[in-house]
């Protein structure tokens, strides 16, 4: 068993109200703090809010005049809300690395520095506009009922050998994210394909049990622990160990490679309390630091055992911009699309 502490950090922050004019989609809304604070922040994020609200809570405690107004919303739709709607929010969350860095590049971002942040390693903050703060792991999770009596696939080699080995555990029982619609699966999918012409076989394989497709982990590890799915690939593990029953499911990090998300925190340009977002940035780090059971934080990468060498961190830059190009997204997803849907 690979000795590996997954983020389960991922608690953040708060959102946006509904604003009159918006055609982003919202998917979740709550909002922590009195109804008469005298300042609010507001947050828009890709973080499921039950994950979140336990740090809202926290940096909330001793500031008894401030509101948090969290709202939920794809990376895709944050994306659309932030680029093409120019919503006016103090902070934005997200897993989607490169459509983050891509905001930053383009200008949505204000600049912040503070004494935590310049203690950040460089590779955890990208020209002091963009700041990671949980590193998540992209893991196969699988059904422990679906899979008595078979040995749990520990690699994508061995995955497709067991797929292949017993088709009927896995007819229409495979899942992974719709990469149309789901800017994190797409930013894992690249990320696999650079990595290894591994992950076209897999998709392959996965596209002749006729795989279902996803716009979130949640789902897909609801499914997995309920059976419906036997195995969900790319799923984040984080969101995996908090939500599934050990009973119930098997997470797995890929022995040949596990790429690793950072969750990254900006301020646009549009916020009206960069300040307090600048600190509700400080405590994400400080909280992302601590070495609580079940999280790695952005400063634990000397604490990986040589277990997990196979570890490929996705890099801050511009060069996740590549994929983002119109013509080689298309191209990508097109391929992608004869692989899966067939």
């Amino acid at each position: 068993m690979r000795k590996f502490v997954f983020s389960l950090v991922l608690i953040l922050l708060g959102g946006l109200a509904p604003l009159p004019g918006q055609t982003f989609e919202i998917e979740d809304h709550i909002s922590v703090g009195p109804g008469n604070a005298r300042q609010v922040l507001r947050v828009i994020s890709n973080g499921d809010a039950v994950f979140f609200e336990p740090t809202i809570r926290e940096f909330l405690a001793d500031r008894p005049d401030v509101r948090v107004e969290y709202t939920v919303a794809s990376s895709a739709e944050l994306m659309t809300a932030m680029g093409d709607e120019g919503l006016e929010v103090d902070l934005a969350i997200s897993s989607a690395t490169d459509l983050q860095t891509k905001l930053v590049n383009d200008g949505y971002s204000l600049g912040y520095s503070s004494e935590i942040t310049q203690r950040m390693p460089e590779w955890a903050r990208w020209r002091n506009h963009l700041f990671a703060f949980t590193q998540e792991p992209a893991a196969i999770v699988l059904s422990r009922r679906a899979l008595v009596g078979l040995p749990v696939p520990q690699s994508r080699q061995e995955l497709i050998a067991l797929m292949r080995d017993h088709p009927d555990r896995f007819e229409g029982k495979v899942g992974t994210y719709d990469l149309r619609t789901s800017g994190l699966g797409y930013l894992f999918a690249t990320q696999d394909a650079r990595t290894s012409e591994t992950y076209w076989r897999l998709s392959e394989v996965m596209g002749s049990f006729g795989v279902r497709l996803y716009c979130c982990s949640s789902q897909m590890i609801d499914d997995v622990s309920s059976g419906d799915l036997t195995v969900a690939y790319n799923v984040l593990g984080s969101y995996a160990r908090a939500k599934g029953n050990p009973k119930d499911v098997i997470v797995i990090l890929p022995q040949d490679y596990t790429i690793i998300m950072l969750r990254t925190a900006f301020i646009p340009k549009t916020s009206k309390a960069p300040t307090l977002a600048g600190s509700f940035i400080d405590h994400l780090i400080s909280r992302g630091w601590e070495a609580a059971p079940g999280a790695v934080s952005v400063a634990e990468e000397n604490a990986w055992t040589q277990e997990a060498q196979a570890l490929r961190r996705i890099r801050m830059g511009p060069g996740l911009l590549v994929y983002l190009d119109a013509l080689k997204k298309a191209a990508f997803l097109k391929e992608w699309s004869s692989a899966v849907l067939q």
